[in-house]
């Protein structure tokens, strides 16, 4: 079995678009505004149109069984509105998720967003994630390390601030992707430097407290390879070094864990090289950040299958561990849900 821990709700119907616009209108006329449930009327029929020529597809094309399936991340948009406007947009965004597990449970196993918003507690997100994984199970949960959209206005992951969360994390078994929304700091490209730079700024925050010390059971996926991580691991390990940390296998290979979604041949060989075959899980974020073909091989981006089956150093079992060994092992819930 191939498992893709790494995929979006990309192409979700317009209808939920439109509530989102909606949402955004009301915040426009008054910026404290009070957001309710409202009703999001989106058919089965819908739903299916909208995964069976997209993201079914590319399953069978590119030969994957399962995709862990997230409401899409650039939309999360913790930084709009308020509690009441995270809170109903996150709970919609959710149940879209957990329909579509209920019509597709052989291709897809749900990964819901947390209603998070800027300067408010953590502890806001413990009902939503409790809710998706006790009645829909839910196998893991994004955490956006960044919920302002690119200024950085919340504690770094190692402080207190965050606790809540992730101790309902560890209570539930449960381990979360590190990925931030879409950047409203115009600093940032949001996929192009927002995301590897958060993904990059996560592990350093992690390397840098005392947060595994405290929670050794907490799991994080740090997605899109790592960002720079893997690149300047000499440089981490210099770090810890100075720091008088021990050695980053002990420091944070125990709890953090780094995806595929790197989009070529020669960065998915660097992963392996540097990064333990056992910290690699498969992924790709299919119709995501990076859709095209590209020209030097005629495949698409982000059909990561090819770079793994390509990636000449890897044994039989790496593989197995890469494509489903390592999700089975990390999401501990896969097995119930798979099953």
């Amino acid at each position: 079995m191939i498992i893709d821990c790494h995929g979006h709700y990309t192409t979700a119907p317009a209808e939920l678009g439109a509530y989102r616009e909606q949402q955004k209108a009301e915040l426009k006329a008054n910026a404290k505004h009070q957001a309710t449930r409202g009703v999001l009327n989106i058919s089965d029929d819908q739903l299916r149109e909208s995964v069976e020529g997209a993201q079914l597809k590319m399953q069978r094309e590119r030969g994957t069984d399962v995709t862990l399936f997230s409401p899409r991340a650039s939309w999360m948009g913790h930084h709009l509105g308020n509690e009441s406007t995270s809170r109903f947009w996150t709970e919609h965004c959710n149940e879209l998720i957990h329909r579509i597990t209920k019509l597709y449970p052989n291709n897809f196993v749900g990964v819901c967003q947390l209603p998070q918003t800027p300067g408010v507690s953590p502890k806001n997100c413990v009902a939503e994630l409790e809710r998706c994984v006790k009645e829909f199970g839910f196998v893991g949960c994004n955490l956006n390390p960044d919920p302002s959209g690119g200024y950085w206005t919340d504690p770094p992951l190692g402080e207190p601030f965050w606790y809540p969360i992730y101790e309902k994390m560890v209570e539930l078994d449960v381990p979360a992707m590190i990925h931030v929304s879409e950047a409203c700091n115009p600093c940032f490209h949001t996929t192009g430097s927002h995301y590897l730079g958060a993904d990059t700024t996560a592990v350093m925050q992690c390397m840098t407290s005392e947060l595994f010390k405290h929670l050794p059971t907490l799991k994080f996926i740090v997605p899109h390879g790592g960002g720079a991580v893997p690149y300047h691991w000499g440089r981490f390990r210099g770090l810890a070094d100075m720091m008088k940390k021990p050695p980053l296998d002990e420091l944070i290979l125990k709890n953090i864990y780094f995806d595929t979604c790197v989009y070529h041949q020669a960065g998915i060989d660097l992963l392996i090289e540097v990064i333990p075959v056992d910290n690699i899980l498969f992924a790709s974020e299919m119709i995501g950040a990076v859709r095209g073909i590209d020209p030097e091989t005629g495949h698409y981006f982000d059909d990561t299958k090819r770079y793994i089956d390509g990636a000449a150093s890897l044994t039989a079992v790496d593989r197995r561990k890469i494509f489903e060994g390592n999700a089975r092992r990390v999401f501990t819930r896969l097995a119930a849900a798979l099953d």
